[in-house]
């Protein structure tokens, strides 16, 4: 089929800074795109061909919308996946699968699947409320510390939470929930794998994430990590396995903890562009959004190195700010060298909403990571 300058029809669900960052390489190609987003000031709305605004979870909407397409794939997990399936059955072709998606949105399917298919993970408990969770600390059966999840829903910090006594339950929301074992790690990796329909694999360097301890929210993402080739090698060994255990197209993110004895544990997955690929935009060969289209077209895949080190800031709301944005001492940043600020589009901001990140590309990652610190205490997303 011929993509770019034609008829084709690609489908987005999920209207976001991922979907608008896909548009970047749509509209080098010259491919014509359908986005689909619950809200009519998505960032999409203003680069794409068309722009619909509905339900992604709602089951005619989003059935209706993927029969306009050719091909549809999602910047986002929670999308109705019935929809998805009869759209498959009618021969659109829908990357990453319904099969891959009814997985990945469930927190204890997800941790189930990697038991059964012998892939390392934390040791964990299923709960099908909250409230289930008192019982079983007082039964002997879960002992502190131990770390909260939603099965369902959590997205960006939210959804997760370390309990370390009785009293951290509280005011938690009373639904399915799974509860890991607090793991005291090295570091925090990610690692992103990318598969065509043809099968053929790529995989991009494995990234250091430092996350902010409040917010749960990644603030920087480090390439190419710091740690041992022996610990990159297994890293990669491992989100190769997940990808082939998956059998999906399109992109799958791993992302994984470096434990303190340097064994490698799945800590979640995504089968789509990740936030630990934006830095790929301008340290990589061929960007991560590039690739998942090259992917989900069954285009050949592009060269996954790195042209240089990078280390990507993310941009969150300030806490204490909401209303319209005012991105304070980005001129500044932008002063610096190699700085790169990639601002999202979204015209208010709240205490830690993602707003943006920025590039900083260096060819010595230490000078990267002290500019890194610098732009992150420099500019100030808050409100006017």
């Amino acid at each position: 089929m011929n993509y770019f300058s034609s008829d084709f029809k690609l489908g987005i669900l999920g209207g976001g800074q991922l979907g608008k960052m896909l548009l970047y390489d749509t509209r080098k190609f010259d491919i014509y795109t359908c986005v689909l987003d619950s809200s009519d000031e998505a960032p999409c709305k203003i680069a794409s061909n068309e722009f619909y605004q509905g339900d992604l979870m709602d089951f005619e909407t989003v059935y209706n919308f993927g029969k306009k397409v050719n091909v549809l794939t999602i910047e986002i997990e929670n999308v109705n996946v019935d929809a998805l399936e009869k759209l498959e059955n009618e021969g659109i072709k829908v990357y990453p699968s319904s099969k891959t998606l009814r997985i990945i949105q469930n927190k204890a399917t997800q941790k189930l699947f990697y038991i059964d298919h012998n892939l390392p993970t934390a040791i964990f408990s299923r709960f099908a409320y909250t409230s289930e969770i008192e019982d079983a600390v007082s039964n002997g059966g879960l002992k502190f510390p131990f770390v909260w999840k939603c099965a369902k829903f959590g997205y960006d910090g939210t959804g997760v939470k370390v309990i370390r006594t009785i009293s951290d339950l509280e005011y938690l929301p009373n639904v399915e929930c799974i509860t890991e074992e607090l793991i005291h790690f090295k570091k925090e990796l990610a690692v992103i794998v990318a598969r065509n329909v043809s099968g053929e694999t790529k995989i991009y360097p494995v990234v250091e994430m430092k996350f902010h301890q409040e917010a749960n929210q990644v603030e920087y993402v480090i390439c190419p990590a710091r740690i041992s080739e022996e610990v990159a090698k297994k890293a990669k060994i491992i989100a190769l396995k997940v990808s082939a255990t998956f059998n999906h197209v399109g992109l799958i993110a791993v992302e994984m903890f470096q434990t303190q004895d340097d064994n490698i544990l799945i800590n979640e997955v995504a089968p789509r562009p990740h936030n630990s690929g934006h830095h790929t935009i301008e340290t990589s060969y061929t960007s991560q959004f590039e690739q998942h289209l090259r992917a989900i077209l069954d285009l050949p895949l592009g060269k996954t190195d790195s042209k240089i080190a990078g280390i990507m800031v993310n941009l969150v709301g300030e806490d204490g700010y909401n209303g319209n944005v005012v991105y304070k001492n980005i001129d500044k940043i932008m002063k610096m060298e190699g700085v790169t600020p990639h601002i999202y589009g979204k015209k208010q901001t709240q205490p830690f909403r993602k707003m943006g990140h920025v590039t900083v590309v260096h060819t010595d990652l230490k000078k990267a990571r002290k500019i890194a610190e610098k732009v992150k205490n420099t500019i100030k997303v808050i409100s006017e």
